[in-house]
């Protein structure tokens, strides 16, 4: 018996490591072996509970009086404020039914919660009060102790089950918020692995993963026993609750812009309750109650300050960014050579030019003949098509082959290797360009018509006018013609000039779009014969300190704690699958 507890935690760590290492098989797969055992483990419980109320004793059901609660406060006092701690437990677990917004439709949490969950659970626990008032003296193994005995050995091997898939939904929610924080700039950079083209939520992120892993690990060898572990998950249940009844109290005010009476009444009514039980878990703050909220702190130190420099990161680049004069005074500099091959230069920047790009020609006085500053975005959609994938637009001058290209990415795109990435671009560019000269093609015949439309009104007025003298008679003839020679003397000759014009006119705007179709043909060429030459990938090493007038707080957030993170989680290059032969770093400084 000495050594039960150990083989206990034993198989206990067996089962949590085989719990997250099918993690990357992706929700829907391991919930479509975890469902059909969820709904037979609320069946079992459900109908043991009505066996058992029904059996013992239906009288319990007088507990749904809300006298009874205030009679049992009045008898224990400061017992039965602490035993709230315990009572909250009942309902853990309920919150990770809104923690799987993100894998699941709302419809469906609101029929398995109102039709299953809710329904079983308040059988399972009368069933239980009426086993108890016959067998008091089983407090410590009610559940066990109240199955019959041909039902025990089944319900045991579904509730071990059970038990492995409740944590099941902790984990898909716990990577449904790191995905969701990456998104806002509030976490390092991570993998994050969509596991389903229909529901954006289902994610799953391999570091997080293994480090979650290692710490259920750690605090199932460390606590050993469920009282402790129950004191940290009642905490953490708590809080939650007193989060999001202050988060959606918030949305009330601001979004829903809802009568300041019902949100008086919704935060009263709420925040008072979940006080209550919140200042009885944390009763037991030393009995394992601080595992939460110590785990908490530091996640919340982390994406702070990740959160804080990567916003004064991006705030910096915009105020220092590239302007258009800068470019102009670069196509005139004799001094900058152009190197055969296309450059990609990548920043985060989807408008103007990023200040690590002058800092690059300072120090290698040459630019690729073609090159393209690209921005990587992720939308939150499944898949971009691939004609609509890359965004083109034209740097000035335009002469000097300079483009802006944003990439987007939906969240089950796979993000392509460098040969079929850089044959994808080009092909888009050379689209671009084509495009382009037909929207020219299309604005010089517009232009045309409008030049050649007055001018025609102008003589088909003339030739109305000699239809009308030709029926009028000689005299008025005159008279019209007089009359439209002294208001308009060129009128006439005019008219026939502006016919000739035309003809003039059609020819050379035929040698403008043959030349400008040219054109768009040798541009097309030339930035052929650049992938032809190499493409290379220019990535810019951003240092962030903090100014040298900063507090101690900033200089140790930043130079210490930002640099710590960064160097230990994903850098760009791993994320994009650059080449490392043909990757070229820039180094700068930016002080925030």
């Amino acid at each position: 018996m000495d050594g039960f507890p150990d083989a206990i935690v034993g198989i206990s760590v067996a089962i949590l490591i085989v719990l997250f290492s099918v993690q990357r098989f992706g929700t829907d797969k391991v919930g479509l072996s975890f469902a059909p055992i969820i709904l037979l483990w609320f069946t079992f419980i459900g109908g043991i509970g009505l066996y058992n109320l029904f059996k013992y004793n239906p009288g319990v059901l007088r507990a749904f009086n809300p006298g009874y609660a205030v009679d049992y406060f009045r008898r224990n006092g400061k017992k039965g404020w602490i035993s709230l701690g315990g009572v909250v437990l009942c309902i853990t677990g309920t919150e990770a039914m809104f923690a799987d917004l993100g894998h699941f439709n709302i419809q469906a949490i609101q029929i398995s919660f109102s039709g299953i969950v809710f329904p079983a659970l308040l059988a399972a626990y009368s069933g239980q009060a009426a086993y108890l008032t016959e067998f008091p003296g089983e407090v410590e193994h009610t559940f066990y102790n109240s199955i019959p005995d041909p039902l025990y050995w089944p319900t045991f091997v579904i509730a071990v089950a059970a038990a492995i898939i409740a944590s099941q939904a902790m984990i898909s929610g716990a990577f449904a918020i790191i995905s969701q924080s990456l998104s806002l700039g509030c976490f390092p950079r991570v993998k994050v692995v969509h596991t389903s083209a229909k529901y954006e939520g289902q994610v799953y992120i391999p570091e997080i993963n293994y480090l979650l892993m290692i710490a259920c690990v750690i605090v199932c060898v460390g606590f050993k026993t469920t009282e402790k572990i129950g004191n940290a998950y009642g905490i953490a249940v708590v809080a939650v609750m007193v989060i999001t009844t202050c988060m959606v109290t918030l949305i009330m005010l601001v979004i829903w812009k809802t009568s300041i009476w019902w949100i008086a009444l919704f935060l009263v009514v709420f925040s008072s309750i979940e006080a209550v039980y919140l200042s009885s878990v944390l009763y037991k703050f030393k009995q394992g109650g601080f595992l939460p909220l110590a785990f908490s702190f530091v996640l919340m130190v982390v994406m702070g300050v990740w959160h804080y420099v990567h916003k004064e990161r991006y705030m910096f680049e915009l105020r220092n960014k590239v302007s258009s004069d800068y470019i102009k005074d670069l196509t005139a500099n004799p001094n900058i050579n152009r190197v055969p091959g296309i450059g990609l230069l990548y920043s985060e920047l989807v408008q103007g030019i990023p200040p690590i790009f002058p800092h690059f020609i300072a120090n290698v006085p040459s630019i690729h003949s073609i090159l393209i500053f690209v921005s990587i975005k992720n939308i939150p959609i499944s898949r971009v098509a691939w004609e609509e994938r890359f965004l083109f637009r034209h740097v000035e001058p335009r002469d000097y082959r300079m483009f802006r290209c944003v990439v987007r990415y939906g969240y089950k795109d796979v993000i392509e290797r460098p040969k079929e990435f850089e044959q994808q671009l080009v092909e888009n560019l050379k689209e671009f360009i084509r495009h382009e000269s037909y929207i020219s093609e299309a604005r010089m015949e517009e232009q045309s018509e409008q030049m050649t439309e007055p001018m025609n009104l102008q003589h088909s007025t003339i030739l109305v006018n000699d239809g009308i003298v030709g029926r009028s008679g000689h005299s008025s003839t005159i008279h019209v013609v007089e009359s439209q020679q002294q208001n308009h003397p060129c009128v006439s000759s005019g008219s026939i000039q502006s016919i000739q014009v035309d003809g003039k006119s059609t020819n050379s705007f035929s040698k403008m779009v043959t030349s400008h179709i040219q054109g768009a043909e040798e541009e097309m060429k030339i930035i052929q014969t650049a992938k032809e030459k190499g493409v290379v990938y220019l990535l810019g090493e951003a240092e962030v300190v903090a100014e040298e007038n900063s507090s101690l707080f900033k200089q140790v957030a930043v130079n210490y704690a930002y640099s710590f993170l960064r160097k230990n989680f994903r850098q760009g290059e791993k994320v994009l699958e650059i080449p490392r032969a043909r990757l070229l770093r820039v180094g700068m400084t930016y002080e925030i």
